[in-house]
């Protein structure tokens, strides 16, 4: 069973690897989001624990389906 950080490492990662193939930073990303860079950057650190709602405006931001920001979780 994955345990609750790794989990958290792992959407991050993921998430910071999406961001990085549009060519954004995290800046730009947190702009075309509507949220905070220093939000950001705690979700790819895995130090936040992001609400569906998020979820779904960085799936948006990033111009992908949800279940793609989860990856191989």
């Amino acid at each position: 069973m994955i345990e609750r950080s790794d989990v958290l490492v792992a959407f991050g990662k993921r998430v910071r690897e999406l961001r990085e193939a549009k060519g954004l930073s995290q800046e730009q990303f947190a702009d075309k989001c509507g949220l905070d860079r220093t939000y950001i950057s705690g979700i790819e650190r895995g130090r936040r624990n992001v609400s569906l709602q998020n979820i779904e405006i960085l799936a948006k931001a990033l111009g992908v389906m949800i279940a793609e920001l989860f990856g191989d979780l």
